[in-house]
């Protein structure tokens, strides 16, 4: 295999991270870039590349050549409000990183954008629907592939492939305190003996995706996209805050009875489902786990890492 070198933008975060680590794995030089403002560097423990700290709406890595660049680096907290601060950190920041793309010839650029653009749309959700977001993060992503479309259309010789992820969950995402998946906070309260507290009647359904399928979904898009897209990452099968309740209760070897609360919030997402068909057809990707799976092997990283 040819050893290739890439950058990986936001790559001491959570998904950025795991690619790193399986590009390295793979016998690639990686180079991250960082701002360390939402990352830690506890997901970058033994990694044999360079790092480089920076803010990528202010300051971008030295000019180099990179085989790709995987641009994972935003803000992705939903409880900020500042608009301004969102749009920057976002959406400038993603237009500079395809002006130095450009800049050093750089032909593939792979980048997270979200399922929050649908917003509470229809579903299953397909990248073909308008864009309907209740959130400023939302939005910042709608225009992030709405800017990946106009470059792609001026500079054909660069292949731009946006991924909206769904709902990620598995190793890597301990920093993220309050944003991590809502299947490692079940985690964090179930394995303490306390009853899992989720909104009434825990009927609400999500597309779980689990981290190495995310990390799938980006080696497919480098590997196989043969022109501009973007596409949906999720499993395309919806399922429900009791299933994972159910999960993690085998898991964990407990019987513990959930805790019904009301919902507070006045907008609040009932369903998402990917629609993955178009994905399969423009990447090659198709999920390899299913929530159980992807809960067993979790729960069991986690309990190895918590018994350390």
């Amino acid at each position: 295999m040819t050893t290739k070198k890439y950058l990986i933008t936001g790559g001491a975060g959570f998904i950025g991270g795991s690619l790193a680590a399986e590009l390295l794995k793979q016998g690639h030089g990686v180079t991250v870039a960082d701002d360390f403002s939402s990352g830690s560097f506890k997901n970058l423990v033994g990694f044999a590349g360079d790092v480089i700290a920076a803010d990528l709406a202010e300051k971008l890595p030295p000019d180099a050549y990179y085989d790709a660049i995987f641009h994972q680096a935003a803000i992705t907290d939903t409880d900020i409000h500042d608009q301004k601060l969102m749009m920057e950190k976002n959406v400038e920041a993603f237009k500079n990183i395809l002006n130095y793309a450009i800049k050093n010839q750089i032909g593939r650029v792979i980048y997270a954008s979200s399922a929050a653009t649908y917003g509470n749309g229809e579903c299953p959700m397909k990248v073909s629907q308008p864009a309907a977001p209740e959130n400023i993060y939302g939005f910042s992503k709608a225009i992030m592939d709405n800017v990946a479309r106009q470059y792609a259309a001026a500079d054909c010789d660069m292949i731009i492939v946006g991924l909206r992820y769904f709902n990620v969950y598995g190793p890597g995402e301990f920093h993220k305190g309050k944003t991590a998946s809502m299947i490692y906070q079940l985690y964090n309260q179930m394995r303490k003996d306390h009853n899992p507290r989720i909104f009434k009647m825990g009927e609400q359904e999500r597309d779980f995706i689990y981290i190495k399928d995310v990390v799938k979904a980006n080696l497919c898009a480098l590997n196989n996209a043969k022109e501009s897209c973007v596409v949906n990452v999720g499993t395309g099968i919806p399922r429900n805050f009791n299933d994972i309740i159910k999960c993690l209760n085998n898991e964990l070897g407990k019987n513990l009875l959930t805790e019904y609360i009301e919902n507070p919030y006045s907008f609040y997402q009932l369903k998402t489902q990917a629609d993955i068909s178009y994905t399969t057809e423009k990447i090659g990707y198709s999920p390899d786990y299913t929530l159980e799976k992807g809960i067993a092997e979790y729960v069991e990283f986690l309990e190895t890492r918590a018994g350390k």
